[in-house]
């Protein structure tokens, strides 16, 4: 090679080492493991990468809001119509409408892992066909004539929306892994915010998107009801089947939006351009003990039986122990509502002339119920906000799930020990906001220690789907021979929350010990005699893998 030749190769690799790492303002990534944010000497720009999570929180998190508001508004439909008349209009007696809730959940949990790996086979247009299906699946719900019809849209209608959730979650790990009542929506959701926010951003964007979600679903799902009850009727469709065709309308002309918006894996999206699309590769790479520039491992069965380890089991288990006191806590709000008789003095203390209306039953009934139900699910999403973004700043999720679950210990102790109004009412506002953030963030932290993507995938599925096992006990829990006190149904959420509360310590220190175990050299002998392949599927098993506690 001659020196015209050799200056000119030069040249070369001094521009391509400039475009590509963006020499001028860099933050070097020092940490040789994954306990937080970086990876081993990777030149990442500060500013552009700042800039990229701007425009992912601008992007995503508005996105993934409506899409599991979405799903949680058509899931939870079936409530408004009971008011409505669906009952009485298809004959339902005794248990069946708990028969209708369980059909659901059942399918729900079926469906959550084979979705998840479809998720990962066909990409995140897979959340828009999600979407379109259960959309679908609401509009059908307004023409069933009996019973029977009524349970298959149930189970049709939990086969759509049991792997949303954890599929929007896997996309924004994709992006990086953040953001986890509904979850086919909800276990996709997960899976792809993993796939573009880094482990450490995680905790804070599926606790925005997984604690607000519900909240301004229910409030919305609450005021479009009483809304289409009050207009005329569409032709055959009367009462509550006006809910679930108009609800189901705004899902399906939604999940057709999502077809052309729904943001794709970060090596292809066109959300990013190539500067981009390099910097958020390099970024979940740096969150990787083995580099894999994006690529996904081949699914093996090897791969999906790996992910029910330790820690995978201990949350779902707590997760189930939270899905049990939280779903249960639906049905013993309207309970504390009804025994707040001192509600009746306040009302009639402000307006006196209530006192010789006829419309006071129905002004209590309509009014009074919905507005106090209102509160704790208010403080609930403040407090949601509130851990995540403690645990993202403290980069823990175990301590501010103990302090959650704390609080469901108390409000339900408060619960079952008195019959006082106030103090019932008061611990309501403590059980939901504990329950609020304990299920985004029991399945941020299993999603945190999973690798590599089969297990993401496999783990963002298991959780919310098995958990749904809880919200299946939690139907059959509050029964009408245990009126009104439910004190029978108060007890079991006590003693679940206690035992969430248990494990969550328990999973703390089991990861203190791992970590001390590895630090010290004692897992380095699962890299003997593997290839490059094998020591990529090693994930979570890589001794220089960090669970984060």
């Amino acid at each position: 090679m001659d020196e015209k030749d050799a200056r000119a190769l030069d040249q070369a690799k001094s521009t391509e080492f400039t475009t590509q790492h963006e020499l001028s303002n860099v933050e070097t990534a020092s940490s040789k493991h994954l306990s937080g944010d970086d990876s081993d000497s990777f030149q990442v720009n500060r500013e552009a990468e700042k800039k990229l999570v701007r425009k992912l929180d601008l992007t995503l998190l508005p996105l993934f809001t409506l899409i599991y508001a979405c799903n949680f508004i058509d899931r939870t439909a079936i409530g408004n119509a009971r008011i409505a008349g669906l009952e009485k209009d298809l004959d339902m007696h005794g248990f069946d409408f708990n028969i209708a809730l369980t059909t659901f959940y059942i399918s729900y949990i079926v469906s959550e892992i084979p979705s998840n790996l479809a998720l990962k086979r066909f990409g995140s247009i897979w959340i828009a066909f999600l979407v379109i299906s259960f959309g679908a699946v609401a509009i059908g719900s307004a023409f069933v004539k009996s019973f029977g019809s009524l349970l298959a849209t149930r189970v049709l209608l939990g086969l759509a929306e049991g792997g949303t959730l954890v599929s929007l979650m896997a996309i924004g790990i994709l992006i990086a892994q953040e953001l986890a009542h509904a979850l086919h929506t909800k276990s996709g959701l997960v899976y792809i915010l993993a796939r573009y926010y880094r482990r450490h951003e995680l905790v804070l964007r599926v606790g925005i998107f997984f604690g607000l979600s519900p909240t301004l679903a229910g409030a919305f799902g609450g005021l479009l009801a009483s809304g289409l009850l009050s207009v005329s009727d569409i032709g055959e469709l009367q009462r509550w089947r006006k809910i679930f065709f108009i609800e189901g309308i705004i899902t399906l002309g939604f999940g057709v939006l999502l077809l052309f918006f729904m943001p794709a894996d970060p090596t292809v999206t066109r959300l990013f351009n190539a500067e981009e699309r390099n910097l958020a590769i390099a970024r979940i790479d740096a969150d990787q003990v083995v580099k894999t520039g994006g690529r996904k491992e081949p699914t093996s069965l090897k791969l999906v039986l790996r992910s029910f380890n330790f820690n995978t089991v201990l949350c779902t288990i707590s997760y189930i122990m939270i899905n049990i006191s939280f779903q249960g806590l639906s049905l013993f709000l309207p309970t504390v509502i009804n025994t707040c008789a001192w509600l009746f003095k306040i009302i009639l203390t402000v307006d006196p002339m209530l006192r010789k209306s006829n419309t006071i039953d129905l002004f209590l009934a309509t009014v009074e119920a919905q507005l106090r139900t209102v509160p704790p699910y208010l403080a609930g999403a403040v407090w949601a906000l509130f851990c995540a973004w403690s645990g993202y700043r403290i980069k823990q999720r175990c301590i501010p799930i103990i302090y959650s679950v704390l609080l469901m210990v108390i409000g339900y102790s408060i619960a079952i020990s008195t019959k006082n109004s106030h103090a019932r009412y008061a611990a309501c506002f403590l059980s939901v906001a504990g329950g609020s953030p304990s299920g985004p963030m029991y399945l941020t932290w299993a999603t945190d220690n999973s690798a590599p993507d089969t297990m993401r995938a496999v783990t963002t599925a298991v959780i919310p789907g098995l958990g749904q096992l809880g919200s299946v006990i939690a139907v059959w829990t509050y029964l009408p021979a245990d009126a009104p006190d439910f004190h029978k149904g108060n007890t079991l959420n006590l003693v679940t929350s206690v035992l969430a509360c248990f494990l969550t310590a328990l999973g703390g220190f089991y990861i203190r010990w791992e970590n001390r175990k590895r630090e010290r050299g004692e897992r380095d002998y699962r890299l003997e005699g593997k290839s490059q392949e094998e020591v990529e599927q090693l994930g979570y098993l890589h001794p220089q893998f960090r669970y984060q506690l």
